[in-house]
């Protein structure tokens, strides 16, 4: 066999296969029944493995694969590097393997930060959840929508968590689990007492309502219909409370059946009502018609005594329909003003003459009080007071007689 070589390796004629690398010739293996260039071509060949181990290394570090992988990776191929068993390029895959080193060790200390910023947040997500849980625990009962479950949807949030955010460390997670666990208890708690309280409720609720449906028939037995006395049970109703869904709706029928007969003998009474009304309205408008007869009034004395007879029957008709009852009164105070007028003038005409009278007598006596009145200051600024009283006497007969002749 003759010896064959390349740049980074040779085979000599017993077969042994030596690479070359800075640090000088190491022998990597014997392929003796072969040709020398099929024995340095299998070594190239384990050397082209190797390089492309490395090769697909720097792109999974270049693509962000998880830094403990790349790690684990990396190691292996330094290990094997130094015994590595090939010919090619060594020292050039010694430094590429630096440069991996470097860039992993980077991506691990940047995927750790990564890791640690995920935790944090988990932890603050999760710890929300459970604040939650205790924010509820920490109503009362009463305040809480048990409907709405809201217990369980908390929880399922706290599952769904736990499967898709980053491990947390141990003694946080249990912490933060005992508290959700024991923040749970407590709204259960919470539930039990509530439900047991509406169950309570709901009992007194149907005994109230039973009592006040025995009150509402025996309205609707009455003859006369009872509208107001059931509006007052039906506030009572309302302020009852709830009885449950189901035991409410069938409560809620018999109540108002027997408001339904109150109210039809109500609507019965009132058809009742509205015919006698129409009927007073008629005969009514058959009394404006013979009041309306007397204008314009020429007798004020037959005017009033044919009114006056008008307005007896008119009281005794009673009430007509609310719409009409201003039109027919609006009518009748027409004739009344009328009548009224003409007496008026009739008594000024009569009263004119004694009232002029009265007020120049009136204007006599006004003068005469003046008169005695200032003559009385006088009299007692003089001293003179038996004068003063004599005067002030008389002044006040004048004016007992004006306070007659005024009224």
């Amino acid at each position: 066999m003759s010896e064959q070589s390349n740049a980074y390796g040779r085979v000599d004629e017993q077969g042994n296969v030596y690479v070359t690398t800075s640090a000088g010739e190491r022998m990597v293996g014997q392929y003796p029944d072969s040709t020398p260039e099929e024995a340095l071509a299998f070594f190239v060949r384990k050397f082209d493995d190797f390089d492309a181990s490395v090769r697909l290394l720097e792109q999974r570090v270049r693509s962000g694969a998880p830094a403990k992988s790349l790690s684990a990776a990396l190691t292996k191929l330094q290990q094997e590097l130094p015994t590595l068993a090939a010919v090619g390029d060594l020292d050039g895959l010694a430094k590429r393997l630096e440069r991996l080193q470097e860039q992993v060790a980077s991506t691990v200390q940047e995927q750790h930060a990564a890791d640690a910023a995920a935790v944090e947040k988990a932890v603050a997500e999760r710890t929300r959840i459970v604040e939650e849980m205790e924010q509820l625990a920490s109503k009362a009962p009463a305040q809480v929508r048990w409907k709405d479950n809201l217990d369980r949807q908390i929880f399922a949030r706290w599952q769904a968590h736990q499967k898709s955010a980053p491990r947390l460390p141990k003694a946080t997670a249990d912490a933060l689990w005992k508290r959700l666990r024991d923040a749970r208890k407590t709204v259960e708690a919470n539930r039990r007492q509530f439900f047991a309280g509406q169950d309570e409720a709901h009992r007194e609720a149907r005994s109230h309502k039973e009592q006040i449906i025995a009150e509402a028939l025996k309205l609707a037995d009455r003859r006369e219909p009872a509208v107001r006395e059931y509006r007052d049970l039906l506030d009572r109703w309302k302020a009852a409370g709830r009885a449950g869904s189901k035991t409410d709706d069938q409560l809620w029928a018999r109540f108002k059946a027997a408001g339904d007969a109150i109210f039809a003998k109500k609507h019965e009474q009132d058809a009742v009502v509205h015919a006698e009304e129409r009927e007073n309205l008629t005969k009514k408008q058959a009394l404006l018609e013979r009041a309306e007869a007397l204008l314009p009034v020429t007798d004020a004395k037959a005017a009033r005594s044919a009114l006056r007879h008008i307005e007896e029957e008119w009281d005794g008709i009673g009430r007509v329909p609310r719409e009409s009852m201003r039109s027919v009164e609006q009518r009748l105070q027409v004739v009344e003003d009328a009548v009224r007028s003409v007496e008026q003038r009739a008594w000024d005409a009569v009263a004119d003459p004694h009232r002029q009278r009265a007020e120049g007598l009136a204007g006599q006596l006004e003068e005469a009080i003046t008169e005695l009145e200032a003559k009385a200051q006088a009299a007692q600024e003089a001293g003179d007071a038996e004068v003063a009283k004599s005067l002030q006497d008389e002044a006040a007969t004048k004016r007992s007689w004006l306070a007659v002749l005024q009224k």
